[in-house]
């Protein structure tokens, strides 16, 4: 008998076990596939990452090295190599994640993991055999897969996920992307970068369509310097494999139908929580009719002993957050009392440049009707950012007009996905923009344009502008 099994390995499943190892328990985990790390590791964050750093390389060695002074001859593309980098890449990580799991002594089973009842999960293996595996408390993370649209038929040949998108054979020549938000625009970037031509049809009227507003301007103003060409306010209604290209057909704001045609279409319009397989109703879970797992606000199900954390739940489905999660559960588990503040959960997107926030959005303050503060810098008048050749974007505070707090930060620009702990500790700790203001920031560096983002927000007294 286990004190906790955990069915799924990914960022929220791996940690929830070696919390609870830490902590004394004897825990085991369950995974389907082969390797550990789930989808993000495998075929997500790390993979998608790993080809966004080599295709940025290309992208500068083609287009500033000159500038720096760099000169290339013959300059091109080993596709191959490239996607077998990211192949070891991926391999270096879901090494570790075995080797933390002996480190921590944690039983590893491979196999499809199914309730039995509330105390009891069969493993089913490859080869057709099974096991059952009997624990005090199970946590769910089993983690999500890609949505569709119902006519939409996901060959994995010319019509893709983003799965697929990381291991093609070739550089699509027109790569058609439905859907403007985080992982469509980080593999859209990757393939524009190497010589696609990326076309992006959204349905919101704008990119990023779940962060402040001013990202996704901004974010576009720059991938349109890639290449790329948006069709926003465009419903998609139709997509066809024709053989040797895809054609997808949309609906605009007019109403009028507008056709694309490619030779692979990138279907990127979000993911859906997954429990196929994963018979919860055997112990008695309840799901809702999105298919999530319900918990309440110490992430138990309606089964008292029964947990679930990540993407299978509520809220953002972000690595970081399924790991705050499964270290909440495994403490409590324990008997301690920790919490997250679900609204301090960074967002980022791995584009170029990185857009990340946290906090409120401009548009959540305005529908709160909370009293609020602007202030902003953009990269064009930081030092560092002109050194490096990297002056798109901004950094926009927005703090309360009383008392000062900050509210929420969001930044598009050079290692912004870095630069927003530096918010997320402010925030933690209920920072004034005053607080950030007063604080010295090394010169130069790009987070100077958080100091003066702050300096704006209090009395309009950026030094910079």
């Amino acid at each position: 008998m286990y004190d906790v099994i955990v069915i799924g390995s990914g960022p929220g499943g791996y940690v929830a076990a070696i919390r609870a190892a830490q902590l004394g328990m004897k825990t085991a985990i369950v995974e389907k596939y082969n390797t550990l790390g789930g989808t993000c590791l495998n075929v997500g964050c790390i993979p998608s990452k790993a080809l966004l750093d080599s295709s940025e390389h290309y992208h500068n060695a083609a287009h500033t090295f000159e500038t720096h002074g760099i000169d290339l001859k013959d300059l091109k593309v080993n596709f191959g190599q490239m996607i077998g980098r990211k192949n070891e890449v991926v391999k270096q990580n879901v090494d570790g994640i075995q080797y933390l799991m002996k480190k921590n002594k944690i039983d590893v089973h491979h196999g499809l993991g199914s309730f039995v009842d509330k105390n009891t999960v069969k493993v089913s293996k490859e080869d057709g055999k099974a096991e059952e595996i009997k624990g005090k408390n199970i946590i769910i993370a089993t983690g999500s897969k890609p949505s569709s649209l119902p006519f939409i038929n996901i060959d994995k040949e010319r019509i893709i996920t983003s799965t697929e998108a990381l291991k093609l054979k070739e550089i699509p020549k027109n790569l058609i992307v439905i859907g403007g938000g985080v992982i469509g625009l980080e593999l859209g970037s990757v393939y524009a970068r190497i010589g696609s031509k990326v076309s992006v049809v959204e349905y919101m009227d704008s990119l990023i369509p779940t962060m402040d507003k001013t990202m996704g301007k901004e974010l576009q103003k720059s991938l349109k310097k890639l290449g790329f060409d948006f069709f926003l306010k465009h419903k998609v209604t139709a997509v066809e494999n024709t053989g040797n290209e895809v054609v997808v057909k949309a609906e605009n704001s007019k109403g009028e139908t507008v056709e694309l045609k490619g030779d692979y279409v990138l279907v990127s319009i979000g993911r859906r929580p997954y429990t196929d397989g994963l018979n919860a109703e055997a112990a008695g879970v309840k799901l809702n009719d999105r298919g999530q797992v319900e918990v309440d606000e110490h992430l138990k199900t309606n089964v008292d002993n029964i947990y679930a954390i990540g993407d299978v739940v509520k809220g953002a489905m972000l690595a970081h957050k399924a790991e705050e999660e499964g270290v909440l559960v495994a403490e409590q588990l324990a008997g301690q009392k920790p919490h997250i503040n679900y609204n301090l959960i960074p967002g980022v997107v791995y584009t170029w440049p990185e857009v990340a926030a946290v906090g409120f959005t401009e548009e959540q303050l305005k529908e709160k009707g909370i009293k609020y503060k602007t202030g902003k810098f953009p990269f064009m008048a930081s030092g560092r950012a002109r050194a490096s050749m990297d002056t798109d974007g901004l950094v926009k505070v927005l703090a309360d007009a009383e008392t000062d707090e900050i509210l929420g930060v969001h930044m598009i620009g050079p290692r912004t996905a870095d630069m927003i702990a530096e918010a997320v500790v402010a925030m933690e700790y209920r920072a004034s923009a005053e607080d950030i203001a007063r604080m010295s920031h090394a010169h130069p560096t790009y987070t100077e344009a958080f100091k003066e983002a702050c300096l704006a927000a209090t009395e309009n007294r950026a030094l910079h502008i």
